[in-house]
């Protein structure tokens, strides 16, 4: 069996309670959560608000650490990688956060920002520029965008800049920490098909965040639901998204909005009646898709 790009096994994470009381107990956010990421493929990660998929994207990134458990990069363990090989790693693990506006410097010029993680690595500044300007094309943006401040970029303009920071060391994985949910709409759909032609370009790997289970199923090969700390459901990504097994899945589905009323009338009626349980079925039906925290190695299609 092909050893994953990434793999998160068992993991807990604990913080402490905000309270001022010494006796405060300590939050577990995440339990025995377990995923994988293959070679060139999207993990989709949904779930609602502070449900801990953002979590589990900063554990991977090294900003939060695990109480338990273990992540694993390309079969080497980086539960508790110190700081030089989080550098080291830098390369390879990318980030893409939702504000695309708070995560640019606004003093710095777009080429600077770009440049930036290129002079890092030892790129001298004429092949910077240059690689600056194939940044710039790639996803979609003027050559003249490089002599530019954030502040002259609308909000999708501006996540297209944050994607291409992102991409300058040329990662093989890039955590997307709902890219998409402070655009509209239609930015929406050409950021997507943006990261979905970069992925057929280059072979990188996503793992996406959103709170979106649409935005989920238009990206993602595979789905990983995440309730209150916990996997509850993974699979293909039209298995899950459209036959889900688990009662939280589901009410996922129904709560996302149709254009007719009375349809969805029906539809929040029905999100009313579901009963959430994180109980698990250990047996996957026919569709691949299945509710327990281990998952596997099969992509479905985007």
């Amino acid at each position: 069996m092909t050893v994953p790009l990434l793999e998160v096994e068992d993991l807990r994470l604990t913080y402490r309670s905000r309270g001022r009381s010494l006796r405060a107990r300590p939050v577990e956010v995440l339990h025995e959560v377990s995923l994988t990421v293959a070679e060139g493929e999207t993990l989709g990660l949904v779930g609602e608000s502070g449900s801990g998929k953002t979590t589990i994207g900063r554990a991977v990134l090294g900003l939060a650490r695990p109480s338990a458990g273990s992540i694993t990069w390309d079969g080497q363990d980086i539960t508790h990688a110190g700081r030089r090989e989080r550098r080291a790693l830098a390369r390879d693990i990318q980030v893409v956060f939702q504000d695309p506006y708070s995560s640019l410097n606004p003093a710095l010029t777009i080429g600077d920002t770009l440049a930036e993680p290129l002079t890092v690595q030892g790129v001298g500044a004429r092949e910077a520029r240059r690689k600056v300007g194939a940044l710039l094309d790639r996803v979609g943006l003027p050559a003249d965008a490089s002599q530019r401040l954030p502040r002259e970029f609308s909000g999708g303009q501006r996540q297209r800049v944050a994607i291409a920071r992102a991409l300058a060391p040329e990662p093989r994985l890039i955590v997307c920490d709902e890219p998409v949910s402070a655009l509209d709409l239609s930015t929406q759909a050409r950021v997507l098909d943006l990261f979905i032609d970069i992925q057929r370009r280059t072979g990188v790997a996503y793992l996406f965040i959103s709170h979106d289970l649409a935005v989920v199923r238009h990206i993602s090969h595979r789905v990983a639901v995440l309730h209150r700390g916990e996997v509850v459901e993974t699979g293909p990504a039209p298995a899950v998204t459209s036959a889900p097994r688990h009662p939280y899945t589901r009410r996922l589905v129904l709560a996302s909005p149709v254009a007719d009323p009375v349809e969805q009338e029906k539809r929040r009626a029905a999100r009313g009646r579901l009963t959430v349980s994180v109980e698990t079925s250990p047996t996957p039906d026919s569709t691949g898709a299945t509710a327990v925290q281990k998952t596997d190695f099969h992509r479905g299609t985007r």
